[in-house]
């Protein structure tokens, strides 16, 4: 699934690659966002902006239009060289946006919608989203104080509410919390101070580190290249993540897991660096 990493790479050379440049084509699956085309074309509109909120990804047109979109598990942004072949079967095209020298594709996208100002800044699930991890003003104090305001969740289940901090998803949660020495299972009321710091700290740093200069800027779904240990060797890129039985990188101990939430996504920890 496409974390907030993978999305802030996808904005940024979205937004390198068609900003600035008038939309000469523009086509689309989706009936919604058909009907809009029909009675506000995109045609002619310029490309002002593409940028990621969280796991939201926005691309902003002339005339007071955004259209936004999510990944979930499945979706994927593209860009191509006019007439070059696409990388996935027409089937799965949702979006395609096109200027005089590139071709954006969205691919499975399953959600996918315009909005002006005022519709997006009452959009659920995008107007109360928590402190973006990796927009340029994030504040480390304020994402710990949202958190420290849900005692009641399970740290890990926290990581992943988009509302108390945005932008983390199941792979990073599960690194996070190893590398501050915490178990995802224990409940924020019962975490102290200097945890919550240490997350949140991590948390930021793990993910800027991931968008850097050297991350690349490939637009496509998380393809295995995610690092959390620094090391060269892709077979050991990530602490615990989908290591379940595997040693620990720390202390040889087996890697657990099992699933958390509501949503029951599946938290990998170690049981000694991480005790309960």
């Amino acid at each position: 699934m496409p974390e907030g990493d993978t999305i802030y790479r996808a904005a940024r050379t979205l937004d390198r690659a068609l900003a600035g440049s008038v939309v000469t084509g523009f086509e689309t699956q989706l009936p919604g966002l058909a009907r809009v085309d029909a009675d506000r074309p995109i045609v002619g509109r310029t490309v002002e902006f593409a940028r990621a909120t969280g796991k939201w990804l926005q691309i902003g047109f002339s005339g007071d239009l955004v259209l936004l979109t999510h990944m979930l598990m499945s979706g994927s942004w593209h860009i191509y060289r006019p007439g070059e072949a696409w990388r996935k079967g027409r089937f799965h095209m949702r979006v395609v946006i096109e200027t005089p020298a590139i071709v954006a594709v969205a691919f499975n996208v399953p959600i996918a919608e315009f909005h002006d100002a005022r519709s997006l800044a009452r959009r659920p699930g995008f107007q109360k989203l928590g402190p973006d991890v990796l927009a340029e003003g994030f504040d480390e104090a304020t994402a710990v104080d949202g958190i420290a305001k849900r005692p009641e969740l399970e740290i890990g289940t926290a990581l992943l509410t988009q509302t108390v901090i945005a932008g983390l998803g199941n792979v990073f949660k599960s690194e996070v919390c190893f590398l501050a020495g915490v178990n995802p299972f224990r409940r924020i009321g019962n975490l102290s101070q200097l945890h919550l710091e240490s997350l949140v700290s991590i948390a930021r740093k793990l993910m800027g580190s991931n968008v850097g200069p050297t991350s690349g800027n490939q637009i496509v779904t998380y393809t295995g290249m995610r690092r959390t240990t620094g090391r060269s060797d892709p077979s050991e890129r990530l602490w615990v993540y989908h290591r379940n039985g595997e040693p620990c990188r720390k202390c040889g101990t087996p890697i657990l897991s099992r699933k958390q939430g509501v949503e029951a996504r599946t938290t990998f920890w170690c049981p000694v660096c991480q005790p309960i």
